[in-house]
């Protein structure tokens, strides 16, 4: 057998010759002074040899260590050349399955299911806080550590929201990873209680005692006509901002003999919600009166509201609550908040949650398998004609 002193101090010769070891292993010296670890062995009746490694990177323990697992692999039938060869490709494609890669696919395949506010929204913090850091390693090899660096580097620049959805979106895509066999853990499990969140601040609303006040306010606005309009439809319907700002005429039936919803009805297409499903609203007949004023300011063009400045584009994002700051709002109340004082208002009325909730496109329980639009319709129609009454009365009682 061999000792590490007769490996080293073995010399060049003018041909190759060989230094046998124990069971197979050999030492071939070559004549430019390279040193092969090579171990001869047989399978299936046939003789072969499998190459180690080199001289003095993988030493006489080494070489001798990996012969014993290259005979296990014999036992089992497997060429010991032919399995390390598929060990290095499986490495090499692991090391191309980067988080990036990864990631890219996983929004390929959520996109559908997502606004596309949503969808630029978590490819900016891709882009932003992970693609720099992880995007171009291996996700196999991407530590909690790491992980735990992005989202401190969030948190300390201000953006602890930010972080959660880091943490969120990293979630995703590891566990994307582990489904589809390319990944085994997901590191961000480890951080669960790494982020100083930020009490939850909820959209403050109007009590109804508050609303004949507000609507008094909008009748001084000095504003356009269609923004008034569209803030007391907000108000009727108590849809997100955004519904309301990206309606189109075609999406409106006013005579109620169109859509096929059993009166005056707003289809709203899955495109536009925050869930992906179709919404519909039903129209109470104050808001068919203000649809018709609207018919005469552009019912000749596709939205409802359109940009008074970009007349191809909707109302801007910023113009309903920039309004209620002139209003002297600004601070107390944004247009979300007409959910929240429709939602509490109709709570006290006595309707039942369920229907609440549905007209608020509200998923309760998780996401449902079954989905329905028109659930509850005969029911939401009724209460969203008397919100509209009570807000009426309302007015009226305060201004008498």
């Amino acid at each position: 057998m061999l000792t590490d002193t007769a490996v080293r101090k073995a010399k060049p010769a003018e041909k190759p010759y060989r230094l046998r070891d124990d069971r197979g292993l050999y030492l071939e010296v070559r004549p430019t002074g390279a040193k092969f670890w090579r171990w001869r062995f047989e399978l299936a009746g046939k003789e072969s040899v499998y190459t180690i490694g080199e001289y003095p990177s993988v030493s006489l323990s080494d070489a001798r260590a990996e012969r014993d697992r290259a005979r296990q692999v014999v036992r089992s039938g497997v060429n010991p050349t032919a399995a390390r060869d598929a060990d290095r490709a499986t490495a090499e494609a692991a090391k191309a399955v980067t988080f990036r890669v990864i990631a890219e696919e996983w929004v390929a395949k959520s996109r559908d299911r997502w606004t596309p506010k949503h969808l630029a929204k978590v490819e900016h913090v891709m882009k932003t806080d992970l693609y720099p850091a992880v995007g171009d390693r291996p996700i196999r090899e991407i530590s909690a550590a790491q992980m735990l660096a992005i989202l401190q580097a969030a948190e300390e620049r201000g953006a602890p929201t930010v972080a959660v959805l880091i943490r969120q979106w990293a979630s995703a895509t590891f566990r994307y990873a582990i489904s589809t066999l390319r990944a085994d853990v997901d590191p961000t499990m480890a951080l669960a209680g790494a982020l100083r969140r930020k009490p939850v601040r909820h959209h403050p609303h109007l009590t109804t005692l508050q609303i004949p006040q507000l609507l008094a306010s909008l009748d001084r606005y000095g504003g356009y006509i269609t923004t008034k309009i569209c803030m007391r439809t907000l108000l009727l319907t108590f849809v997100r901002t955004g519904e309301l700002r990206q309606a189109t005429w075609d999406e409106i039936d006013l005579e109620g003999d169109r859509l096929g919803l059993g009166g005056p009805a707003w289809l709203i297409p899955a495109g536009r919600m925050k869930m992906r499903r179709p919404h519909v609203v039903p129209l109470s007949r104050q808001v068919v009166a203000l649809l018709r004023d609207l018919e005469a300011y552009t019912g000749g063009q596709p939205w409802l509201f359109p940009n008074l400045r970009k007349p191809a584009e909707c109302l801007s994002i910023t113009t309903i609550n920039r309004a209620l700051e002139r209003m002297g709002y600004g601070g107390q109340f944004s247009g979300h908040g007409f959910r929240g004082t429709a939602s509490t208002a109709l709570n006290e009325m006595g309707y039942p949650s369920d229907h609440i909730e549905a007209q608020l496109a509200h998923v309760q329980g998780g996401v449902r398998k079954a989905y329905n639009h028109a659930q509850y319709l005969p029911e939401r129609r009724k209460m969203m004609q008397d919100w509209a009454d009570l807000i009426d009365r309302l007015v009226a009682d305060q201004q008498g």
